[in-house]
């Protein structure tokens, strides 16, 4: 099968990328990298400026290399804005890869309509992005600009109308599952995110007698946003306390190499607060042996129809909660090395990415014959 993977998002395109072509099957990722990011990709779509020349030049680009992707059996969509252009600039794109391919697939990988929709109602999640409970998080500025992106507009209507018209849409988390299969029941597919356990090093092995390190990745912009900012509080004052029993790696803004490479040292990750499930930066994570605290909610392991493993620290959107999780593995290290062993297990039981692979030709396969 010869695929088409356009656009990017932590890595999952690339890692399926390589699942796939282990499977013996043709696969061409075309992306910007994911921005600062800078994720591989066989072609190079990143955008250089927001200014008049570079914007004309980046949308002549983009009609060079569109019209040069042909033939292919699948394509699929990391998200419905998959190339750096207003959305209402992408419908003649997504025609003509239409037009001059296979069967068509949309991702529900990240930030969309449906996702923001979805976490508005504040009755589908207990906690999101975008809500704690009935209380919507509308005060943030960042929810308040991806609101007022996606809930209705024009990138709204470009989501509708892929949705609708794509031959299948693949969910990568339970969340985004949630999201989509109220909405198209007979084609959403929920496929975990692929991760390659052969690329990724184990992380050093820890000292016995050593502080427990815990690592988090700060991103400013986006810190409130994913809780980040409640995460760092709750873990400084376990710093506080315990001096001696814990030390802290923070990063920041590091291109996804040089993340990896950080993670090394350390005994924990924290990650997102809002979320149920953990995403590929938490997976890799537990694939080198590091104990992830954030999403590790029940619906996740159901979803994957895991009844045993339970690695994930889970943690709910409350400062204190956060604390008690973190304090007790600092006083308990002895803990770690059982939940760093099943978190590599859990990595290999349900993102193996040649698995994940096996199952996307399967399900693109079934909407093919």
């Amino acid at each position: 099968m010869k695929v088409l993977l356009l656009g990017d998002y932590s890595n999952v395109h690339w890692t399926l990328a390589e699942g796939l072509r282990a499977l013996g099957q043709e696969a061409v990722v075309v992306s910007n990298g994911d921005g600062w990011k800078d994720y591989r990709r066989d072609v190079d779509l990143r955008r250089k400026s927001l200014g008049k020349a570079d914007t004309l030049a980046y949308y002549l680009r983009c009609w060079r290399v569109v019209r040069q992707l042909r033939g292919f059996d699948v394509v699929q969509l990391i998200n419905p804005v998959f190339l750096d252009l207003r959305a209402k600039r992408i419908p003649p794109f997504y025609k003509a890869l239409r037009r001059q391919n296979g069967r068509m697939f949309l991702g529900a990988f990240g930030m969309d309509h449906y996702w923001v929709k979805t976490c508005l109602d504040c009755q589908t999640f207990r906690y999101s992005d975008f809500n704690i409970g009935p209380r919507a998080r509308t005060e943030e500025p960042y929810n308040q600009a991806f609101i007022r992106d996606w809930l209705d507009g024009e990138k709204t209507e470009l989501n509708q109308r892929i949705a609708e018209d794509a031959d299948g849409i693949i969910s990568g988390l339970y969340e985004y599952d949630c999201c989509y299969r109220p909405c198209f029941p007979g084609k959403t597919t929920f496929i975990p995110f692929p991760i390659d356990l052969s690329s990724v090093a184990p992380k050093t092995p820890r000292r016995e007698g050593a502080p427990v390190r815990f690592f988090v990745g700060v991103q400013k912009t986006r810190d409130t946003y994913k809780g980040t900012d409640i995460m760092l509080r709750a873990l400084e004052r376990v710093k506080a306390r315990h001096p001696e029993a814990c030390e802290v790696v923070r990063v920041e803004n590091a291109p996804y190499a040089e993340y990896v490479r950080l993670m090394d040292s350390s005994d924990v990750i924290l990650d997102q607060l809002y979320s149920y499930t953990p995403a590929m930066n938490a997976l890799v994570a537990m694939a080198k042996g590091l104990v992830v605290v954030g999403g590790g909610e029940p619906e996740n392991y159901e979803i994957l129809g895991e009844k045993e493993l339970r690695p994930i620290i889970n943690v709910v959107p409350d400062e204190d909660d956060v604390f008690r999780k973190l304090e007790d593995l600092a006083l308990h290290p002895e803990r770690l090395a059982q939940l760093s062993a099943d978190s590599v297990e859990y990595v290999r039981r349900h993102h193996d990415h040649v698995k994940v692979a096996q199952r996307y030709l399967d399900a693109w396969q079934a909407k093919t014959n």
